[in-house]
C-alpha cells in the first residue's frame, strides 16, 4: 500500500460542535488533519490504499459518512507558473521559459484568467506534457485526472450518489491502463 497525499474540502458540519472531530475520526478520517478555513472544513489526507482511485473514493464515503458534504478536492487543477513549478520540481523561469516557447514547443495555453497578469493552466494538459517533455511520471498525469474528474463530479450535482462518484473516477483508471 501507497500513502496518496490530497485535501478534501467539505461543509455541512458546524466546527464549533462539541463532537466535531470526533464524528470525522470515528467516520474513518483519522488520517486527515482538520481545520476550518474561510466557512469550510480542511480535510489534509495522507490515506493509504492500493492507488490514488480508492484512496480518493474511501475518504469521500468517509467525509460523507461523518455527515459532512464534500465540495471539492485538492490539489486543484487549475495551476499558477508558481504552481506548475513547485508540482514538476523546476524553477518558475523554467516554467516560463517552455510557457514562452524557449525551450520546448507546444506547451498548453491558459484556460482560465487568460487576459489577466496570472493566468491559470489546466493541471492535467500540463501534467500530460511535462509528462511527454520532463518524464513528469505517469502516476502525475493520471492523479491530475482524478482530483480533476472529482471535482467536476462534485460540481455537477449535490448531493453526489457514492456509486455515481467511483464509478466516474473507475472510468479514468481503465482509460489511462489502456492509454499506457
Amino acid at each position: 500500500m501507497k500513502a496518496h497525499e490530497f485535501t478534501v474540502i467539505a461543509s455541512g458540519l458546524d466546527p464549533e460542535a462539541e463532537d466535531f472531530e470526533d464524528r470525522f475520526y470515528e467516520a474513518g478520517c483519522s488520517d486527515a488533519t482538520i481545520s476550518h478555513q474561510k466557512g469550510l472544513i480542511i480535510l489534509e489526507f495522507v490515506r493509504e490504499a492500493k492507488n490514488f482511485a480508492h484512496a480518493i473514493i474511501s475518504a469521500f464515503q468517509d467525509v460523507r459518512a461523518a455527515g459532512a458534504t464534500v465540495e471539492r478536492f485538492e490539489p486543484d487543477y487549475l495551476v499558477s507558473l508558481s504552481d506548475i513549478a513547485e508540482r514538476c520540481g523546476l524553477t518558475r523561469a523554467a516554467v516560463t521559459l517552455y510557457w514562452q516557447g524557449k525551450r520546448g514547443r507546444g506547451f498548453p495555453s491558459p484556460v482560465a484568467r487568460v487576459t489577466s497578469e496570472s493566468p491559470l493552466w489546466d493541471w492535467v494538459d500540463v501534467s500530460r506534457w511535462m509528462h511527454e517533455q520532463i518524464n513528469l511520471p505517469a502516476e502525475a498525469v493520471l492523479e491530475a485526472r482524478m482530483v480533476r474528474e472529482a471535482t467536476l463530479v462534485m460540481q455537477q450535482r449535490k448531493p453526489v450518489p457514492a456509486d455515481e462518484f467511483a464509478k466516474a473516477l473507475d472510468r479514468i483508471g481503465e482509460t489511462e491502463v489502456l492509454r499506457a
